[in-house]
């Protein structure tokens, strides 16, 4: 995607051919910083401190953490403990943990000398298979935008309700929920986007809402709150949200406040469909309130707000009483049966078992046959 007009990844091989560059998404949207990774630690910080965020972007820095961390040791403890550590750093996002089993399984065959320059190779496959990845999704998912569009007889506008970021900022590049958005106004389809603020972090307010801006689509910040109230006014033809994890049966674990909005959805009739790439996907689970992690997050982020004075000075203040307890879950559990569809780099599908198999057929269980 494009800032200031000019072609930007979110994460890349600095000109030395081995630190990683990436954006430190903790400053915007009041300023584009930039930073070098250079050892393991600084790749894992990245990671837990949300200075990167978004499942599938996890999965890449992840994948380049393990090139990092093999640098200067890249025998088969180092190896694990390398993985370890990366993979304690965010526990609900399903991609960081495919991501390092890709670069286990890639690197563990192989003699320790050949070792960092293969995984600089997979982690930059990684990478490019993400963007291809999320390019398709964008592609089918610019259909559901496009049926909208024919619904209204090509009049007004297609109006179209997210949650949190899951654009380019929480991918390598092109995003999954907004890459059908992109896709439909770069084809001349008239969309806008309701961006939900996303507390406690304001993903929605700060990532989205930035890079919506930056590509030129038209949308309307709004308060967590007020989808319900627009959707029972036929002010949403669709709802577009990512995943940080899908069950084998179509659950969907994506930022706290999404089950609301699907909730919100069903009730008034609105499509509340999930892009996804594969990877998001954990065959191993099938009930996602269940069994799906949810990671409790730091109460400051509950408690204290950031932004901007008018003389341009980037403060955080505290909005909560001293001493109030503080519960800060990151995350919360779609189940399927909320779940219009699912999106994929396949096609859309069922939020359903049979659903994802009919995409991913290589999944479904073999049958024992007698002899």
């Amino acid at each position: 995607m494009k800032v200031h007009g000019k072609p930007m990844r979110t994460l890349w091989v600095e000109a030395d051919g081995w630190s990683v560059g990436i954006i430190d998404q903790t400053h915007l949207p009041h300023a584009l910083v930039t930073l070098r990774l250079t050892t393991l630690d600084e790749a894992a910080h990245a990671i837990r401190s949300m200075q990167v965020r978004g499942a599938p972007l996890i999965g890449a820095v992840a994948a380049y953490g393990v090139c990092l961390g093999l640098r200067g040791d890249a025998s088969d403890g180092a190896l694990e403990r390398t993985c370890a550590l990366l993979q304690e750093t965010r526990p609900t996002a399903v991609n960081l943990r495919w991501a390092l089993d890709e670069m286990r399984r890639t690197l563990r065959p192989l003699a320790p000398g050949q070792r960092v320059a293969v995984a600089y190779q997979r982690a930059a496959a990684i990478a490019d298979e993400d963007v291809a990845i999320n390019r398709a999704i964008g592609a089918h998912g610019l259909g559901l935008i496009a049926s909208a569009w024919e619904r209204k007889g090509r009049q007004g506008r297609v109006n179209v309700l997210t949650h949190c970021n899951a654009g380019w900022l929480a991918t390598v590049d092109w995003g999954t929920a907004l890459s059908p958005i992109y896709q439909a106004h770069d084809s001349g389809i008239a969309v806008h986007v309701w961006v939900d603020e996303t507390r406690p972090r304001n993903q929605g307010a700060s990532l989205t809402a930035w890079e919506l801006g930056q590509h030129g689509v038209p949308h309307t910040v709004i308060v967590d709150n007020m989808g319900g109230h627009l959707m029972q006014h036929g002010q949403v033809d669709l709802c577009i949200v990512g995943t940080d994890r899908t069950t084998a049966r179509g659950d969907v674990a994506n930022k706290i406040g999404t089950y609301l909005k699907a909730l919100a959805a069903k009730d008034n009739g609105v499509p509340f469909y999930v892009a996804l790439p594969s990877p998001t996907i954990d065959w191993t689970l099938e009930d996602g309130v269940r069994d799906i992690p949810i990671e409790q997050r730091d109460g400051r982020e509950v408690t204290d707000v950031s932004g901007r004075l008018p003389s341009g000075e980037v403060v955080t203040v505290r909005v909560t009483p001293e001493g109030s307890a503080v519960a800060n879950y990151g995350f919360d559990v779609t189940p399927a049966r909320l779940v219009t569809a699912l999106v994929t780099e396949r096609g859309v599908c069922a939020a359903s078992t049979e659903g994802l198999l009919s995409l991913f057929p290589e999944r479904r269980p073999v049958r024992e046959t007698g002899t």
